[in-house]
């Protein structure tokens, strides 16, 4: 063990470095200055100083997803910290690893609205994992510590750790390894043998089976294990919209994506299946639509390594609390067992359904009458010429969905968004924070003229710390996904969604120029693809497209919200008919 005077904050810097940091996103103030001066000389981090704390988080929650790793990200006290929150809660939706350290006022100040002060504790205490107050330097270190061990491990997610300006100022003899204290943190990880043996025994029973893979398997690094299972079962898959990749989407058992803006063919699966194997999947309102219209005739396998998730929403007949590797590893070689006594599940009835509805309602999109470009093209041709190694990096809204849909993706990790809290201004940050952590690799930002505005600021990041982007903003001059809404529930009246970019205000080409970027825009669909082909071939600065593309073009197949999947709509006033075959 190793002991040394130091500061409270030079503990905290070295505490970072000793738990594998090498990346922090911050902005200094006031309470977090003290961390600040030892930061300065670290030659094992380097800090990244972005332009808004929301950028800072969403950046290090890019990084967690494309490494593994968890993520950091640093702020001051009071708005530095209440900055943060969105980024935080999106993280905590969605599953990522993530720990956000802030400055707090001095303890004297606690509690007497000092300046700059928030409760950032108290604010964050339902959207983090777990969150430490820190008031004392000789508590640093192993909070660090357990703050990572936590964001890490079990299902992962952000922990806060705010500390006191003072206990950053003190000295403190530094140790470490430091001993962790978290007696009632025990995740369990390896699944109860008899529910796999009862899964396994379901699953061969079934006659309509459908493995319904969420973002978990992911997580869990379990894309490879979840490929043994399919073939093994022969069972389709659906993957959520957290799980793109997961299953290749070549792959010939991959039904596609399900819920509100799902395919068809993975909308029916679910609605006519006998049985679900949810795989750290949580059945949210988004995939099941409404909750008791959902699935009716299937019975439930739910395993997940939070058993919070578990009967949440929709009773599991066969709970499994367990990481989704090792509940796929077990499943493998109880079906294994299953199939050498002669019992083995035969689903040649269920897909001819099933290819039945996947040749009759594939993804598609109609390409406008009056020459304007179809943004569904747009992003099409970006996932055709960048290719399946690529990183793609959606913001929120009818662009996400249209990543979502016509990119293809063919191994797991390749696609990030906001998919639990839905955040605008997600992308551009994200793949900041993607690009840091995959520097090789081509990463792009799709993202809405909508989300853009909202942190466009961290392309100044970009260009100032060689952090190449790419970013295609699909400019329909409006709030798309929202003017869709207003188009088909409330007849027309687009009360506030005209962004009016379609004047240029702003300008998205100057815009990127101001910031250090090169800037592109295209109209036609004609020059969509050597504009794309240019920004490929640039690599040694970030690089945004305006892409102008038509306001009116919509994202189907579409689930209404209220109702349930069964009323899906593949264009407008069009539903699928659902008997073709059955």
């Amino acid at each position: 063990m190793t002991t040394e005077q130091m500061t409270g904050a030079q503990a905290l810097v070295r505490a970072l470095e000793n738990v594998g940091v090498d990346t922090v996103f911050g902005i200094p103030g006031g309470a977090i200055l003290p961390a600040y001066d030892p930061l300065f000389d670290s030659k094992k981090l380097r800090h990244i100083l972005v332009r808004h704390e929301q950028g800072a988080g969403h950046a290090a929650q890019g990084y967690a997803m494309v490494t593994g790793k968890v993520g950091v990200c640093m702020a001051t006290s009071g708005p530095g910290a209440t900055n943060l929150v969105t980024a935080i809660s999106d993280a905590y939706m969605d599953s990522v690893p993530m720990v956000a350290i802030t400055g707090q006022v001095a303890t004297s100040l606690i509690g007497t609205d000092g300046f700059q002060e928030a409760d950032i504790a108290g604010i964050t205490m339902p959207i983090t994992k777990h969150n430490f107050l820190v008031t004392r330097a000789e508590d640093i270190a192993r909070t660090v510590a357990e703050a990572f061990h936590i964001a890490g491990t079990g299902r992962p997610g952000p922990v806060l750790v705010d500390i006191a300006k003072d206990a950053m100022q003190a000295t403190v003899e530094f140790q470490w390894p430091v001993q962790l204290q978290l007696p009632g943190y025990r995740p369990v990880t390896r699944p109860h043998s008899k529910q796999v043996r009862e899964a396994a025994r379901l699953i061969v029973e079934a006659e309509r089976p459908v493995l319904y893979v969420g973002g978990g398997v992911l997580k869990a690094g379990a894309a490879a294990e979840l490929k043994v299972l399919a073939e093994l079962t022969g069972a389709p898959v659906v993957t959520t919209l957290m799980a793109k990749g997961a299953l290749p989407d070549s792959h010939p058992l991959h039904m596609g994506m399900p819920g509100m803006h799902g395919a068809v063919g993975a909308v029916g699966a679910l609605q006519r299946s006998d049985l679900l194997v949810a795989l750290g999947a949580r059945f949210d309102d988004r995939v099941t639509g409404k909750l008791d219209g959902f699935a009716p005739h299937a019975k439930v396998v739910h395993a997940d390594i939070d058993p919070a998730e578990i009967s949440k929403n929709r009773h599991a007949d066969v709970p499994i609390v367990g990481d989704a590797r090792e509940v796929i590893a077990d499943l493998i070689v109880a079906l294994q067992n299953e199939h050498e006594a002669g019992r083995k599940g035969n689903y040649e009835d269920w897909w001819r359904q099933l290819n039945a509805w996947r040749e009759t309602y594939p993804l598609g999109y109609d390409v406008p009458e009056d020459g304007t470009l179809s943004p569904q093209y747009v992003i099409e041709r970006i996932g055709r010429i960048a290719g399946p190694d690529a990183y793609y990096v959606a913001g929120v809204g009818q662009h996400q969905m249209w990543a979502a849909q016509f990119i293809k993706y063919e191994r797991p990790g390749a696609f990030l968004n906001s998919g639990g809290a839905g955040t605008m201004g997600y992308s551009v940050p994200a793949a900041m924070g993607a690009k840091v952590g995959a520097p090789d690799a081509t990463v792009w930002a799709i993202d809405g003229d909508g989300c853009f505005q909202m942190t466009n600021q961290e392309l100044a990041t970009c260009a100032i710390e060689g952090i190449p982007v790419k970013v295609a903003v699909i400019n329909n001059g409006n709030l798309g996904m929202v003017r869709q809404w207003q188009t088909l529930f409330y007849d027309g009246r687009y009360s506030n969604t005209n962004l009016h970019t379609a004047k240029r205000i702003p300008d998205f080409v100057k815009l990127a120029e101001a910031y250090g970027c090169v800037g592109l825009r295209c109209e036609k669909a004609e020059d969509v693809d050597a504009v794309i082909a240019k920004a490929m071939e640039i690599d040694d600065a970030p690089v945004v497209i305006d892409f102008v593309v038509h306001k009116d073009a919509m994202v189907w197949p579409m689930v209404a919200a209220g109702t349930t999947n069964d009323d899906i709509k593949i264009a407008r006033d069009m539903a699928p008919e659902w008997e073709n075959g059955d």
